[in-house]
């Protein structure tokens, strides 16, 4: 590479390697993941142009940090090297909110002063685990999280007083119980301030954010992806929606102004709950939510000859399972707006939509995540006429076609 476009804002990205793009300049990282997408997708479909951002620094409304105690006895907090495990101690993520690396530094300066220990997993020992921070890019508020092994925290009043005190954006403080090391955040916690959840406001609606509800960490792109998604699904007003990996019904509800109906669906209980409040506070009657492993659902629903006139599907990285797939292509909605996060797990099932009897329309991919090699596309797939699905469409080992990346330049 060469070193004079080295433009890395990032003191520690040799060690961390979480942005693996931040040696490049912003306009390379965007014609770089355009390539990848281009390279996986052009197969099905013209590839639009990928949708950047203006002010790629700053923009994660969730930050995580691990806390530790060197062999000196100070207290640090950092990040998870990705290629040992090991932790690369860190002030100010150029990726999180700024606020939010300001709120991590005085809880640690906090435990410091107030002889709160870092877990130790070598000997057991010690309570913190991890730090989270979480705020509302619209309200401006800001959720605390303390990530311990244990629910009870020492000077807790203390803590909770000193911490509102010196920021008063902090609506609420959370006290996570995680004994397990491989998760971030255990099933179990404790309000120790506020109501437990912040509020924030994407695509003109209101949503409420706990400390385990999955929420877009980029607000400004998410609202350009969102927007794009229901743009490309055309709706008239009087169509019936199914909201897949429904979450706490942030895709529905924000398109829920253009459609009929409201069908969300997703197996965590809680996230369940949250969109069922989050389309209250919308003033949203026309929305169902279902507590269902969504290819269950999708496979009852066409036994049972519901229609469903479009399909929105946000599945994690993995893409959607074979499950999944079989059951969508029963159900065979008109249209499928498909938002992936990993164009290879995409382009493996596009592989499988166009074998059963669905033509890609339209590609649009959105930066949500600048700096790092991942890319968010959103894509519109429209009905033919009804194929039977048979089992041969789904190779053996679920092999993605031709899914090999682009080399990314070297780490700065």
């Amino acid at each position: 590479m060469d070193k004079s476009s080295n433009n890395c804002l990032c003191k520690v990205a040799k060690k961390c390697g979480a942005c693996q793009l931040s040696n490049m300049d912003y306009q390379r990282q965007l014609a770089f993941k355009q390539a990848n997408v281009v390279k996986l997708l052009k197969r099905y479909c013209h590839v639009n142009e990928i949708i950047g951002m203006n002010e790629p620094y700053h923009y994660r409304n969730k930050a995580q940090a691990v806390v530790k105690r060197t062999s000196g006895g100070k207290i640090i907090t950092g990040v998870y090297q990705s290629s040992t495990g090991g932790i690369v101690a860190t002030d100010d993520c150029f990726l999180n909110n700024q606020k939010s690396n300001d709120i991590i530094k005085f809880i640690r300066s906090l435990m410091t002063e107030l002889h709160i220990a870092p877990f130790d997993p070598k000997n057991g020992k010690g309570l913190v685990r991890h730090i989270m921070i979480r705020n509302g890019y619209t309200t401006g508020e800001y959720m605390a999280v303390i990530v311990c092994i244990d629910d009870k925290l020492p000077k807790e009043s203390e803590f909770v007083k000193r911490l509102c005190g010196k920021f008063p954006e902090i609506k609420t403080i959370v006290l996570n119980i995680n004994k397990n090391h491989k998760m971030m955040l255990g099933s179990e916690e404790r309000i120790l301030y506020g109501q437990g959840y912040i509020e924030d406001i994407l695509c003109g609606k209101r949503f409420r954010i706990s400390a385990r509800s999955f929420y877009q960490v980029n607000a400004v792109q998410t609202e350009i992806l969102y927007r794009t998604a229901a743009d490309f699904a055309n709706l008239s007003g009087n169509e019936k929606i199914l909201d897949a990996y429904c979450g706490i019904g942030t895709i529905g509800i924000t398109v829920s102004d253009r459609a009929g109906r409201i069908v969300g669906v997703e197996r965590n209980g809680e996230a369940v709950s949250d969109a069922r409040i989050n389309a209250e506070l919308n003033g949203l009657s026309r929305a169902l939510y279902f507590i269902e492993d969504t290819a269950d659902f999708m496979r009852k629903a066409a036994d049972n000859s519901e229609y469903f006139d479009a399909v929105f599907a946000d599945p994690p990285r993995a893409g959607c399972s074979k499950n999944f797939l079989t059951s969508l292509i029963k159900l065979h909605p008109k249209k499928i707006i498909y938002i992936s996060c990993e164009p290879k797990t995409l382009a493996r099932d596009l592989h499988i939509l166009t074998n059963s009897g669905y033509k890609v329309e339209k590609i649009q991919p959105v930066d949500m995540f600048p700096h790092t090699r991942h890319v968010e596309t959103v894509v519109l797939l429209s009905a033919k006429e009804p194929v039977k699905v048979f089992d041969t469409l789904f190779s053996k080992n679920w092999r993605i076609p031709n899914a090999e990346l682009p080399t990314a330049a070297e780490p700065c």
